[in-house]
């Protein structure tokens, strides 16, 4: 080969090469814009759902709260029910207590005397118990 068909070759492939060069970086330029296009409807759809999820969640957690505020008055209301029952009752028993040391008097003594020696009993035998172990 001589150098006039060398210098020929070299003019007629140089710019096939440059075109060759041109539409690759144009088709990886195409690639990235695709590509970033791509992620950004990825990000969008992903953002999207985030707030449907967001939104969904949103009311689950207030009805949550919502009952358990609702269970929680609830139980104060059954609370104080039952502390009116217990006082309703204690004054009940206080008033029969009462009306039979006023009626019993000498009976309720006895009655007292009896359960302050037996409470007596069961401390001392407790007592004396523990010294034992010790």
């Amino acid at each position: 080969m001589n150098t006039n068909n060398a210098s020929k070759i070299a003019q007629e492939t140089l710019p096939a090469m440059r075109r060759a060069s041109d539409d690759l970086l144009q088709t990886a330029e195409k690639a990235g814009y695709s590509t970033r296009s791509y992620a950004n409807e990825a990000l969008d759809k992903a953002e999207h759902t985030m707030r449907e999820l967001r939104g969904n969640i949103d009311p689950v957690v207030d009805m949550l709260a919502s009952k358990a505020q609702k269970l929680a008055r609830h139980s104060l209301d059954l609370a104080a029910e039952a502390k009116d029952r217990a006082e309703h009752s204690l004054k009940r028993a206080a008033g029969v207590t009462t009306r039979y040391v006023a009626e019993q008097p000498l009976r309720s003594v006895l009655i007292a005397a009896a359960v302050g020696a037996a409470v007596a009993l069961i401390i001392s035998s407790a007592r004396h118990r523990d010294q034992n172990r010790h």
